[in-house]
């Protein structure tokens, strides 16, 4: 028996597994299905609510009454804290990293939004960013607060819980479904989706594996990243798991110019998902992730599959800010 953490419940679950039998056909290979956690809600869609949901339960239970985190311009997580945090009357700090030019659209104009803190920072400044968090969270607690800084991704050991549970949803969707899929595979950027699923494949015995499509650093990174923070997890928890029978599978083939920045083929991805299943994808994750999934099924990579899974993490309003991208 698994003993989760107290949580709250934010997230609009369970989400639905869609087959893609048009797009299956039109790719030939492995029949594609996609869980679609781009469904979770509708102002915090995007899978970031799940980690969210064992996160902030946390820190209400200690008291917090400041949220401060970080990301991207276009951070989905940032967004999702930003929502969840008017949602439940928590004051939200974000620390955004400067990318390219700064305009209030797409995810950065949700957070505006709903009453958000903005600081923007330089790439060069953003990298001192456990600097940043403790010069903001000594500033609040001045002013008699309670802040709680939440890593990039809502990754931290609370955080991989989020997936953990998303396996036993999964198992239950492939039973309703009459599939054993051979392969679950996402887009991941911070490593806290990745290490959650790694767990829970674990902790649940679920015969099948977890194919990672990298959006930004090494296949390396993400081998360390995702075993440190499951040592955390399972120190912070006491989880009777053997760590070192874990698989990291990370493919970072598909990285192009770097986060956030998409090649045209993902744009054409895109267009061609939403045009064959009405699925919309998005550009720095799900999109990229998707893209580099259809490439290796076109090289064969999972020819001896018969059914293979797509965890959707959302990030239509990222798409949108980059809605002048796609020529039609």
């Amino acid at each position: 028996m698994i003993k989760y953490p107290q949580k709250l419940s934010l997230a609009i679950t369970p989400t639905p597994l869609q087959c893609l039998s048009r797009l299956s056909a039109h790719i030939g290979g492995p029949k594609i299905w996609i869980k679609r956690d781009d469904l979770t809600g509708c102002a915090v869609t995007g899978n970031k609510v799940r980690k969210l949901e064992f996160i902030l339960s946390n820190i209400i239970a200690n008291g917090g009454d400041t949220l401060i985190t970080a990301g991207g311009t276009q951070s989905n997580h940032c967004r999702a804290v930003a929502v969840l945090g008017a949602h439940l009357g928590l004051k939200v700090h974000l620390l955004l990293r400067r990318d390219g030019i700064v305009r209030p659209v797409g995810n950065l104009f949700l957070d505006h939004l709903t009453g958000a803190e903005i600081d923007h920072y330089s790439p060069a400044a953003f990298k001192q960013l456990d600097t940043l968090f403790d010069t903001w969270s000594s500033h609040y607690i001045e002013q008699g607060r309670k802040p709680h800084a939440i890593p990039i991704g809502g990754s931290n050991s609370f955080g991989v819980w989020g997936y953990i549970s998303a396996i036993s949803e999964l198992i239950k969707d492939f039973s309703d479904a009459g599939i054993m899929p051979s392969a679950i595979i996402h887009a991941t950027g911070s490593g806290g989706t990745q290490a959650g699923l790694i767990a829970g494949k674990q902790l649940y015995e679920l015969d099948c594996a977890i194919h990672s499509y990298a959006v930004c650093d090494s296949a390396s990174y993400f081998d360390s990243k995702v075993l440190s923070d499951l040592h955390n997890w399972k120190k912070d928890f006491q989880v009777s798991i053997d760590l070192n029978q874990l698989i990291i599978s990370t493919n970072d083939n598909y990285i192009g110019a770097g986060y956030g920045k998409a090649s045209k083929e993902i744009y054409d991805t895109i267009k061609l998902l939403a045009s064959l299943e009405g699925v919309v994808l998005d550009p720095v994750y799900s999109g990229k992730a998707f893209y580099g999934m259809l490439e290796e099924i076109k090289a064969g990579r999972y020819k001896n599959h018969s059914d293979i899974v797509f965890i959707h993490t959302g990030g239509i309003f990222g798409l949108l800010a980059e809605h002048n991208q796609i020529i039609f």
